[in-house]
């Protein structure tokens, strides 16, 4: 019998029934779980796989309307890193990246997580001092982050012009080492099948309909496209579409949303050695291990539902990504999305309860979902499992917005991604 690479593959795929549905997704959801979360990405499944391995709890079901890791999950430019201002910020991600750096082995599973660096570029005065404040912060939080001069950026990325003659001459920049990319849509298969192997049900094309309520109020299930599910616990993690669910159970948030936009290029040999930002132009770049130049600009100014987005948007980024690396220029862009955003008044995350008890979100994170992913399930999961926050999350809480205690990034950040 001959044997081929190709043959194996074949056999692969056909015992396997496609490699990347390797988790529990049964025929019928169950009629009562003890927690149901909303929203099948990255986070929903971090959630509940971090429920099940250290909270005992594996009568759990993730609720997903499309497939899994096909939302914002799927859509996100993989970027990583934890150099924010507020120390609530810092706290959140830095504990996120504790967790990446570890994530493949303790799933088993490759996420592709490479520490390959995140250099923030400076561009003016402003700039110079912004960055040298989040350095300092960082450093005295323990977080690791240098500065560095247009010649040691070069050195970093060597296709990097420091030339003078610029629009926007590059004064300096900010280096985190241990920042970096990961695989988007790995991370979601890796959490899923993980969640699966621990006993959660993974319910896909399981569209939710409505929440229920009993007499006092509090959750007791959920009405999907499969039909009625009943519970007790609800974690509601569905970027995008967060406002929409919460407004089943009467719960209104402080949220905007926004089309997101990025790009990437048809690809080619490795040129890219880490991930590039600039925030005073507001575009950034890092290359995939296919070998794509993946390209981000920031959120349209309008808000909208639409996965486009502004052309003018995408054209200004990469206008400014062919001066910042001119030998790009005559790359053809394969292929282009949006994503939608959701965005609190400060930028930040809200993690907690809601008023209705039993009802629990993990929202707003706008454009820093992705680098969060693993700190956020974690955090989260434990919040759903016992009720109440750990001290990482206790800060994100919904009532903030009563009491004024903001975490004010989206003055501080230095870029939003």
């Amino acid at each position: 019998m001959q044997f081929s690479l190709l043959n194996l593959i074949r056999q692969s795929f056909s015992a396997n029934q496609g490699w990347t549905e390797q988790w529990r997704s049964p025929a019928e959801p169950k009629p009562a779980y003890d927690a149901i979360i909303i929203g099948g990405g990255g986070h929903g499944l971090a959630t509940a796989y971090y429920m099940a391995a250290e909270h005992g709890m594996t009568n759990i079901a993730v609720v997903e309307k499309g497939w899994i890791g096909g939302g914002n999950t799927g859509r996100n430019t993989t970027i990583i890193r934890s150099n924010y201002l507020w120390e609530e910020s810092e706290a959140l991600y830095n504990h996120a990246m504790g967790l990446w750096q570890d994530l493949s082995h303790a799933l088993n599973y490759n996420v592709m997580y490479s520490p390959r660096g995140c250099m923030m570029l400076a561009h003016n005065t402003h700039d110079v001092q912004v960055f040298k404040r989040h350095v300092h912060a960082n450093r005295l939080f323990g977080i690791d982050n240098q500065w560095l001069s247009p010649e040691e950026a070069k050195d970093v990325c060597p296709i990097l012009d420091i030339s003078k003659n610029m629009r926007y001459p590059i004064v300096g920049a900010s280096l985190q080492r241990r920042g970096g990319v990961a695989r988007h849509d790995a991370v979601a298969w890796g959490y899923a099948r993980a969640a699966s192997a621990l006993g959660v049900d993974i319910l896909q094309k399981c569209e939710v309909k409505g929440i229920r309520r009993d007499a006092s109020g509090a959750v007791s299930g959920v009405d999907t496209s499969r039909g009625p599910i009943s519970t007790k616990k609800i974690g509601v993690v569905a970027a995008g579409n967060t406002s929409t669910v919460l407004g089943m159970a009467g719960v209104r948030l402080p949220l905007e949303s926004f089309p997101l936009q990025a790009l990437v290029s048809e690809p080619i040999k490795p040129l890219m050695p880490c991930v590039v930002m600039s925030n005073t132009i507001h575009a950034y770049m890092s290359q995939s291990d296919k070998g794509e130049l993946v390209i981000g600009a920031g959120t349209d100014a309008y808000i909208s539902y639409s996965q486009t987005g502004g052309l003018h948007i995408a054209t200004h980024t990469l206008d400014a990504i062919c001066e910042l690396f001119p030998m790009v220029r005559r790359l053809r862009m394969l292929r282009n999305w949006g994503g939608i955003v959701d965005v609190t008044p400060d930028r930040s995350p809200i993690i907690g309860k809601t008023p209705v008890p039993g009802l629990f979100i993990n929202c707003g994170w706008g454009t820093g979902g992705f680098k969060a992913t693993p700190g956020s399930g974690h955090v989260f999961a434990h919040q759903v499992a016992t009720g109440e926050p750990n001290r990482i999350s206790a800060p994100f809480s919904l009532d903030r917005f009563v009491s004024g205690r903001l975490i004010d990034e989206a003055a501080a950040a230095a870029v939003a991604h």
